[in-house]
């Protein structure tokens, strides 16, 4: 079973570097999160809106793993954005998932023409207060949200999970993270299969005798990235994890840093509300 290596968070909490995201699949939560758990997996992320925490808590007890080893994110979704609303939905989620804290707790879209996220901020600040989030975070935050949080309070983002794939760099992004000690987290890291059929990719893929999907999350690791591929596969769930075995050359990630396209392949965050 592989080793993933972790990332140690801006309030010293680690979190693995690769874990099993469920975005879109209510019907077979519990036995993907199963099969991910089996393939080593150890950070399971999820969200209020995606329907399924529940499904995911389901598999966490079967597994029947000490809770020191598992690592769960889930998110709260716009509607229940406000202070006293997202104390609301995180014990509703909590009840969901079958657990007494969350390692992480995100906002999931900021949402700016609601005006509502520093508001909801305070909220994550008190429930990291009171020991039920181990961490707090953000989610599809720009540079002028993640300004306004900083001025606008004393705890700063644990991570801003953002999409972020070959076709979408957000590398301006990614530089305001690094200034202030933000972990970057990838949903959507393989653009849903958009780039994988790339000739660049393809060609890596050949030459390291791996998938273009695996040469993708190598790329996404060696960045530094957390990442949180998803699939109902069995098998590519299996495939996903087993990147730690070769390594990219500097050529390598530079051949892959051409691809960048501002391409999104979910919604804007500027207009998303």
């Amino acid at each position: 079973m592989p080793t993933v290596p972790t990332v140690t968070l801006n309030n010293g909490v680690t979190i693995p570097q690769l874990g099993f995201g469920v975005f879109q699949v209510p019907d077979e939560t519990t036995a993907a999160v199963t099969s991910a758990l089996e393939a080593g997996y150890r950070s399971i992320d999820t969200a209020a809106v995606y329907g399924n925490e529940a499904g995911v808590g389901r598999a966490l007890a079967e597994a029947g793993l000490p809770r020191e080893e598992l690592f769960v994110t889930t998110k709260l979704w716009n509607a229940d954005q406000g202070y006293d609303s997202t104390l609301a939905a995180f014990d509703a989620s909590l009840a969901l998932l079958g657990l007494d804290h969350v390692d992480l707790y995100l906002i999931h879209w900021p949402t700016p023409a609601r005006d509502l996220y520093t508001e909801t901020w305070r909220a994550l600040e008190k429930l990291v207060a009171d020991g039920r989030i181990r961490a707090a975070g953000v989610s599809n935050f720009q540079p002028a949200h993640l300004r306004r949080l900083r001025e606008e309070s004393s705890l700063a983002p644990a991570v801003n999970q953002i999409e972020l794939h070959p076709g979408l760099q957000q590398s301006e992004l990614r530089a305001v993270h690094t200034e202030h000690g933000i972990a970057t987290e990838a949903w959507s890291p393989l653009a849903q299969g958009a780039l994988l059929d790339d000739g660049a990719l393809l060609s890596l893929a050949g030459h390291h005798g791996k998938t273009p999907a695996q040469v993708v999350l190598r790329w996404h690791l060696q960045l530094g990235n957390v990442v949180i591929p998803k699939s109902v596969a069995p098998a590519r769930i299996r495939q996903n994890i087993d990147v730690f075995d070769f390594e990219l050359s500097a050529a390598d990630m530079e051949v892959i840093g051409g691809l960048d396209r501002g391409m999104r392949t979910g919604p804007d965050p500027d207009t998303l509300n």
